[in-house]
């Protein structure tokens, strides 16, 4: 009977070893795609979780924190309030047992939830991922990539190129690290990154791994050895000789901005070059016009009497060693994650490469592939189609006829080695693929256009010395001044460059 605590314990123990058996069975199938492997790496999470779950719910029940169980194995020996009876105790049980069954009669039939249980196998777990991401092939960075370029501490470069720096926040200097802008954009990158790597790798454990940098981050700082902010955790809470910019990004109003206080509100105005007398309100206005506003454009009225403009909007404040040990661990963080990551990262960073190559006609054609490579992934029965001679398929998903597979020259290899020694099969693939974007990415490294005059070349050393004909070529068409530069002499004899310096040298002229 499931009513009892014992019937509940013994289901709970079953529960657990039937997820066992199905997370063994389950990983010993080798999944065939990225998405395949996506799907058992979740269900495999689930079941732990609902292990996990129900372990919790069996610790509970031995703990006996209410002394039910003990109550009921006693019961179960005959152990009443007034005494020891077996009999009766037997009696009484196999009376509760006949009511429950008189009460629910479809508990007599025996239910296999095996069949249940195995469904679960089937199941495709819904892992939402954005157009960019390609079902976790690829990270879609486009929105902190737009942050950073618009930043004070990033600077205008290309998504690519943005691709190759977002994981070493370290290089950043110090000085453009210790404002609000930076920590929020710290923040929104490691969200992204734990969120993507919770539905890429569901069965890696992000509280270790984030206990393990945790610890080594405390031992580095206290050391002074964290790449980036060396000898920051010895300075103990003391303002640093070098002063920092202060944020009034953090402020909205000239009221919150008079929370700093009145000393560090002169200090401040003083840097500027502004005035640093009246009220505190006075004051906190005086600096909060600064925010919006250069000291250029600024009246004059605000400056102190014999002051300079400075040259920008720069406020001189120490900064809380808080704020700065916290933007230091989120680096940590990062680089821990984009080290895990690093596979995604270079294929994402090869993609972007790739589509720059592309036109708008490729894209869409790969995106239909694409399209028809997901319904084909998604199919449940997968046949095995007998191919010995390991021919391409057709369009029916079938080996093409040997007859067809020799008349295109399907088995004749040809390798470039612009586009990195990639082997093409037959003619046809071979002579187009000199306008896809593979070569015309080898072309472009070497320098060299992709013309009608490079078909045919395959090889880096012959490509290199047509172009270097070509140009020669090109070049016996120019002006060239030793030939063609006249000059005339007293006698009114019109001579070239080369010949009127020869025969000036001879004395002839």
């Amino acid at each position: 009977m499931s009513s009892t605590l014992l019937e509940v314990t013994r289901a709970s123990h079953e529960e657990v070893e039937r997820f066992e058996r199905l997370i063994v069975k389950d990983l010993q199938t080798e999944p065939a795609t990225n998405k395949d492997r996506l799907h058992q790496s979740h269900r495999v999470r689930n079941m732990i979780e609902q292990i996990i779950d129900t372990t919790h719910k069996l610790v509970d029940i031995y703990e006996d924190k209410d002394g039910a169980r003990k109550d009921e194995i006693a019961a179960l020996g005959g152990q009443t309030s007034t005494g020891t009876n077996v009999f009766s105790a037997f009696y009484d049980r196999l009376k509760e047992i006949r009511e429950y069954h008189r009460r629910h009669p479809a508990a007599r039939a025996i239910i296999d939830t095996g069949d249940e249980y195995e469904q679960l196998l089937k199941e495709e777990p819904q892992i939402e991922f954005s157009g960019e991401e390609g079902s976790g092939r690829y990270l879609d960075l486009h929105e902190l990539f737009n942050e950073y370029i618009n930043s004070k501490f990033g600077e205008p470069i290309e998504y690519t190129a943005y691709l190759n720096v977002f994981s070493e926040p370290q290089k950043i200097p110090r000085k453009a690290k210790t404002t609000r802008q930076y920590l929020e954009y710290l923040q929104k990158l490691l969200e992204y990154l734990v969120y993507f790597f919770e539905r890429t790798e569901p069965l890696q454990d992000l509280d270790r791994i984030f206990s393990k940098v945790t610890s080594e981050f405390e031992e580095e700082w206290t050391l002074g050895k964290v790449e980036g902010w060396e000898n920051s955790g010895q300075e103990n809470g003391s303002a640093p000789e070098n002063h920092t910019v202060i944020d009034l990004d953090y402020y909205s109003t000239a009221e919150e901005l008079m929370v700093v206080g009145p000393e560090k509100l002169k200090e401040a105005l003083g840097a500027l070059g502004l005035k640093t007398g009246g009220t505190i309100q006075q004051r906190a206005e005086r600096l909060f016009l600064t925010k919006n506003i250069l000291l250029e454009k600024l009246d004059r009225k605000h400056f102190a009497k014999g002051s300079r403009k400075p040259e920008q909007n720069s406020v001189v404040a120490t900064p809380q060693v808080g704020d700065v040990k916290e933007i230091a661990l989120l680096e940590a963080k990062i680089r821990r994650l984009c080290d895990l990551l690093d596979e995604t990262i270079v294929r994402t960073r090869e993609n972007v490469e790739k589509k720059q190559a592309l036109t708008y006609e490729e894209m869409e054609a790969e995106r239909e592939e694409d399209d028809v490579q997901a319904e084909s992934e998604s199919d449940d029965e997968d046949q095995q189609i007998y191919n010995p001679l390991k021919l391409p398929m057709g369009w029916d998903g079938k080996p093409i006829p040997y007859w067809l597979y020799k008349l295109h020259g399907l088995g004749q290899e040809f390798k470039c080695e612009i586009c990195g020694n990639h082997s093409y099969w037959g003619r046809r693939a071979y002579e187009r693929h000199f306008k896809e974007w593979r070569h015309q990415h080898g072309m472009r490294c070497l320098g060299i256009p992709n013309t009608k005059n490079f078909n045919e070349i395959t090889s880096i050393e012959e490509a290199k010395l047509l172009w270097e004909r070509i140009q020669e070529r090109q070049g016996v068409n120019k002006w060239r001044p030793d030939l063609e530069e006249e000059y005339e002499d007293q006698e009114g004899n019109i001579y070239n460059k080369k010949t009127y310096t020869d025969l000036q040298r001879q004395g002839l002229i």
